[in-house]
């Protein structure tokens, strides 16, 4: 059952849910892309691992102090005992990320890396983590390289990441989501694809090596089976908003869309 959206799913946009789309969506880009690539190619999941150390708080919901009975005695009256604040026990315990991506590799030319394509994380995009500082600099060095670098940002949350900067962008109009592509020895020339909530996810071009022509990729049907396979129309509560707010407008034209499609009542509360 495909999602009721047109393009991204907005409900997909939870720290519960997108790990595991993200998943599915590099698999499937790795999976298409074999089938699309000329038999001198091939797409290879590679994948960053760092660790993380995140807190956890533990604190006893009631606690039990012994003291002895105090002896009676003729002289002045001891000093009351006073009983230890609780503390706060903080566990760290190291987590190690992983984070994967598709590479292009040219088998004809030693398995060159022609071409990385990056669906971008949670991580990526929250600012001084380790998971962005990690990601830019690997993103700074493709863009000095003869690398082509393709970025899919489905997130409308978080810090803006992909390569084109933002003032530049925002000079061309508004966007939900962007895709960037910087072809190797480009400069400071990118391809952008803007995302609309409303709007379908666009076909977009994977650059290859030298005169070979680029591949056409059908981003929504990716993301459709992603959807499927979740299963997420089985596992998302369309009835509550979504987690990341939308905007007013989109707020109306979501509402409108999911009473359409059946997922809330007609009649709005």
């Amino acid at each position: 059952m495909p999602s009721p959206f047109p393009g991204m799913d907005p409900y997909l946009e939870d720290p519960v849910w997108w790990p595991s789309v993200h998943q599915r969506l590099i698999t499937y880009l790795g999976d298409t892309l074999g089938l699309l690539l000329p038999p001198q190619y091939i797409a290879n999941i590679g994948e960053r691992l760092y660790v993380v150390q995140p807190e956890r708080n533990i604190y006893p919901d009631v606690a039990l102090f012994e003291s002895p009975r105090p002896r009676r005695s003729a002289g002045p009256e001891p000093a009351t005992a006073v009983a230890p604040d609780v503390p706060w026990v903080l566990i760290v315990e190291p987590v190690e990320m992983r984070e994967v991506f598709i590479e292009i590799l040219a088998l004809s030319q030693g398995d060159r890396v022609v071409t990385i394509i990056e669906v971008l994380s949670f991580a990526n995009k929250t600012a001084n983590s380790e998971g962005r500082r990690l990601y830019l600099a690997k993103q700074q060095a493709v863009l000095n390289s003869p690398v082509h670098l393709l970025e899919i940002d489905l997130l409308r949350s978080g810090e803006h990441t992909v390569a084109p900067p933002r003032e530049a962008l925002l000079q061309r109009g508004r966007w939900d989501g962007l895709i960037s592509l910087h072809r190797g020895g480009a400069g400071e020339r990118y391809e952008v694809w803007p995302l609309l909530l409303r709007q379908r996810l666009p076909n977009i071009r994977i650059p290859l090596a030298g005169d070979d022509p680029d591949v056409a990729l059908d981003l929504q049907a990716l993301l459709d089976r992603c959807y499927d396979s979740g299963p997420y129309s089985r596992r998302l509560d369309y009835r509550r908003p979504p987690h990341v707010p939308l905007s007013s407008d989109d707020d109306k034209w979501a509402e409108a869309l999911l009473r359409e499609k059946g997922y809330r009542s007609q009649t709005p509360s």
